[in-house]
């Protein structure tokens, strides 16, 4: 049976598709009485806050209609910005080199939230250099990992 994640992901891809946009990805974040679904869209030429409230609009009409969420909630949509969130080991080859907060689901070699260099992506298998060791991790067991930006 998918995650409530993954069934809104497959519900909303389409909306946002069908308005030129990537879906990058999707969380619910339960807050106790204050849910919050954050989208998170992505184009080649960059969100502004008129994208957010186009794709905003279709998809609060897609969920009211769908209505897949019990409780109250809040939607945000937003571009994944600099420090963006990465949910699928697709979208991680052209951050090859660049830095990662990692935090995984269970610990491995005593590493649960750590930052990373990123080395290689090959299907599911993530290569980080964790203070120049290297870690295999498989992205079904991060729980989170986000670009870690770097400025000149």
């Amino acid at each position: 049976m998918a995650s409530l994640q993954e069934r809104l992901t497959d519900m909303i891809r389409p909306a946002v598709e069908a308005l030129d946009f990537e879906l990058w990805g999707v969380e619910f974040v339960r807050a106790g009485k204050f849910s919050t679904l954050r989208v998170y869209i992505d184009s080649p030429n960059g969100i502004n806050v008129d994208d957010c409230g186009d794709v905003s609009y279709q998809v609060s009409s897609l969920l009211d209609v769908e209505d897949p969420i019990t409780t109250e909630y809040n939607l945000e949509v937003s571009s994944p910005g600099m420090e963006r969130p990465f949910f699928y080991a697709e979208q991680l080859p052209p951050y090859i080199g660049e830095t990662l907060a990692v935090e995984l689901n269970v610990a491995q070699q005593n590493k649960r939230k750590f930052k990373a260099q990123l080395d290689a992506v090959e299907g599911d298998q993530l290569t980080l250099i964790v203070d120049n060791e290297t870690l295999q991790v498989s992205m079904r067991d991060v729980k989170k990992a986000h670009l870690v930006p770097t400025f000149d």
